[in-house]
């Protein structure tokens, strides 16, 4: 069996996808924790735009690793 590699592609759609549901998520708990929707929307914000930055590369160190993956 064949070990397909992740597309650049693939992973930057995992990504956006993982992060619109961390936003929202991020969204609702800075508005609970402070009482402002604009407060919670930025803090959800600056959250999501590390995090989608730091999953992309993460992502990518991974795919590079051919640690506990088998070859065939």
């Amino acid at each position: 069996m064949r070990t397909k590699m992740e597309t650049r592609r693939r992973t930057l759609v995992k990504a956006v996808l993982w992060q619109v549901l961390g936003l929202l998520s991020m969204a609702l708990v800075g508005f609970y924790l402070t009482g402002s929707a604009a407060m919670g929307s930025m803090i959800a914000l600056v959250n999501t735009s590390i995090g989608f930055a730091v999953y992309v590369l993460y992502e990518r160190v991974w795919a590079r690793i051919s640690w506990g993956r088998e070859h065939g």
